[in-house]
């Protein structure tokens, strides 16, 4: 389990985007870079070069660079890995999945891992599943507050993956102690509910929500749990939130 070390990752920016503290591109909308002068940089001896590539196709779709982003992502330079990884989900291919969990399972930079776990919720493959549960679990707070989010994207899978990611997330909303994990967790339970048809798992993920509007210690928490089931429409939920709030109990 990684330790919640300031000097890796500081939580108090655990939201922000993995280049969000990066240098920004220097180009319009208009005028973003042009994907054949920028793929051969990406092979580039000179980090500088590489680091201007890389941040490129974060911005720019284009499939040819996929297998030179992977290869960046074991980069000496975590600016370079941490690029590397935002570019791929940017452009989020099959082929990038293995390697984007092969480096989540090694690196000891918060900020690449984030960018990682990022990543794999775009490529919305079912290998990622149990890499991304094992960071809710065990990762710092930044990169749990992102693998929940991530792992909302198996809605876009099949049933199987949708069941799947509901446990762990329900942990997490029920004993994460950083509140932006357990919003989070309600968010994507919620997101995933709407996949389900009305049955067990359904049925104990909306208690997972309900629970956490009555009993959460954190407004911001209860408000999203509130939003989550207000979201999905679930009639028992909004029935029992508007008991708790006719009683005065939340």
């Amino acid at each position: 389990m990684y330790d919640d070390d300031a000097s890796v990752l500081d939580p108090a920016i655990a939201a922000d985007s993995p280049l969000d503290h990066l240098e920004a591109i220097d180009v319009s909308e208009d005028d973003k870079p042009d994907p054949d002068v920028m793929l051969p940089l990406l092979d580039a001896s000179d980090n500088q070069q590489r680091m201007l590539a890389t941040r490129a196709f974060c911005e720019l779709e284009e499939p040819r660079a996929v297998p030179q982003l992977i290869n960046l992502l074991s980069d000496t330079c975590p600016l370079i890995r941490v690029s590397a990884a935002y570019a791929l989900g940017r452009n989020p291919s099959p082929l990038a999945v293995d390697a984007l969990i092969a480096q989540l399972e090694q690196d000891l930079n918060g900020y690449v891992r984030k960018g990682l776990v990022w990543a794999l919720g775009n490529c919305r493959d079912r290998r990622s599943l149990t890499p991304l549960t094992h960071a809710l679990r065990t990762d710092i707070s930044a990169v749990r507050l992102w693998a929940a989010s991530a792992l909302a994207q198996m809605a876009n899978l099949d049933y199987e993956s949708v069941i799947a990611a509901i446990p762990p997330l329900i942990e997490a909303l029920r004993r994460d102690p950083v509140a932006a994990v357990r919003s989070n967790s309600a968010w994507a339970i919620g997101l995933l509910c709407r996949e389900l048809p009305s049955n067990v798992i359904y049925a104990t993920a909306i208690d997972a929500i309900i629970e956490a509007f009555a009993e959460d210690e954190d407004m911001g928490v209860r408000d999203d749990a509130r939003l989550a089931v207000l979201k999905v429409g679930d009639p028992r939920g909004l029935q029992v939130i508007e008991e708790l709030e006719q009683d005065g109990l939340v």
